[in-house]
Order: structure tokens, then sequence, then C-alpha cells
């Protein structure tokens, strides 16, 4: 036999070595994934379910500002209470709630500030409830917002929304899955002045000016 023919019989065993392992390995990867797959068909985790259980309003003034690119706006000073609950429905599923912002909008606009939530770990059928002060100090209205939340509460109904926006996990045995982008979406309507409006008695504000309407339920965005 040549020095030439070993030379090539040895580079074709190498190549064949060489696939083997990447079958291998191939093999394993694909095995692991099923597996992962198996469990999280079998378990189903569900999202959690969120309740926006009650919304106190501390002030919430809206006063004429100044001019800002050729029009006028408004400033808007708001303090207020949400009491939030998240429930984990999943049999044999955890939930780690590593981060989680609150903040309060209206018509699209954030009117406070983020609040952070505390970090938890949710167990079956765990209930966690946060109570965050949720503050806006001279928000910027434009005009046409300004004129509606006076509308609105002048009405006797004005509509803000509760939003949470954080980073869950869940797990299941010893298997922990990556980050997942959670976000809630919580209506709140406010009776203004038992439905009487800013034309009522109790016009100017006080204890009970605004009421939540009732418990609701949250849109939830995993």
């Amino acid at each position: 036999m040549s020095i030439k023919h070993c030379e090539q019989h040895k580079e074709c065993e190498r190549q064949r070595r060489y696939r083997r392992c990447c079958a291998v390995i191939f093999a394993i990867i694909l095995l692991l994934l099923l597996i992962v797959l198996i469990v999280w068909l079998v378990l189903r985790p569900t999202k959690p379910h969120f309740y926006l259980n009650d919304l106190t309003v501390v002030c919430l003034n809206v006063t004429t500002g100044g001019a800002a690119n050729s029009y006028y706006y408004s400033n808007l000073a708001v303090t207020m209470q949400a009491t939030l609950a998240a429930r984990n429905s999943n049999e044999r599923v955890g939930i780690y709630f590593d981060r989680a912002d609150v903040y309060a909008e209206y018509k699209g606009l954030r009117i406070t500030v983020p609040t952070s939530l505390p970090p938890v770990y949710q167990g079956h059928p765990d209930l966690t409830v946060w109570s965050p002060f949720l503050s806006g100090n001279n928000v910027q209205l434009p005009p046409n917002l300004a004129v509606s939340i006076t509308q609105d509460e002048t009405a006797g109904y004005l509509l803000v929304t509760v939003r949470v926006d954080g980073w869950i996990r869940f797990k299941a045995g010893a298997f922990i899955t990556s980050s997942y982008h959670l976000r809630v979406r919580c209506p709140a309507l406010l009776v203004v002045n038992d439905g009487r409006g800013s034309y009522g008695s109790n016009s100017g504000g006080g204890a009970g000016y605004f009421r939540f309407q009732r418990a609701a339920a949250c849109v939830v965005d995993i």
C-alpha cells in the first residue's frame, strides 16, 4: 500500500469520526429539547391572573401651565394608591416575579412615574397583594387631554388605566425558564362626586370625591 493511499485512508477515517461525533451531539441536543417540550406540554404553564381591587385617589388637580411649541398646556398633579393582586393558577409550576413596575395612564399618556414592586416567588396557588403609591407632579397635558379630563370630571366618570410592566420566569421542578416580558393592563373607572361630577354639592374635591367603581379583571400579556 502506498503512502499516499494510507494518508487518504486516515483522512477518511477522521472524517467519519467527526461525522459520528456531530451526529451524537446533535442527537443529544435534540433529545434534551424534546424532553423540555414534553415537560412543557404536560405542565402547560399559564399566565398569572391580575386583579385591581382598589384605586384610592389622594389628589388629582389640573392647573394652567404655559405655552410650549405654539400651544398652551396644563399641568397635572396626581397621587393615588393602587391595590393589585396576582394569583398563580398553575398546579405544578411556580412563578418568579423578578421585576415589575406599576404606573397609571390616562388615554395613553403616562401620568405617574413607575413604582417598583418587590420581587417575589409564587407557588401554587399563592396570592400576592401589592399596594403601591403612584404619583406624578407637573405632568404636562396636551390641550386635548386637558379638556378631556375636565369634561370627564364634569360628567362624573373618569377612566384611568393601571399598568404593570416587568419580567417573570416559570419554575417546574428543577427546570427554570428564561425571562418573559410581562405586560398587564387594568382599567379603573372612577366615579366623581357620586356620579354628579364637578357640578355637584361636593365640587372641589375632598375625601370620597373620586371613588373606585368596582374590582376589575386585568388583561395580561406575555
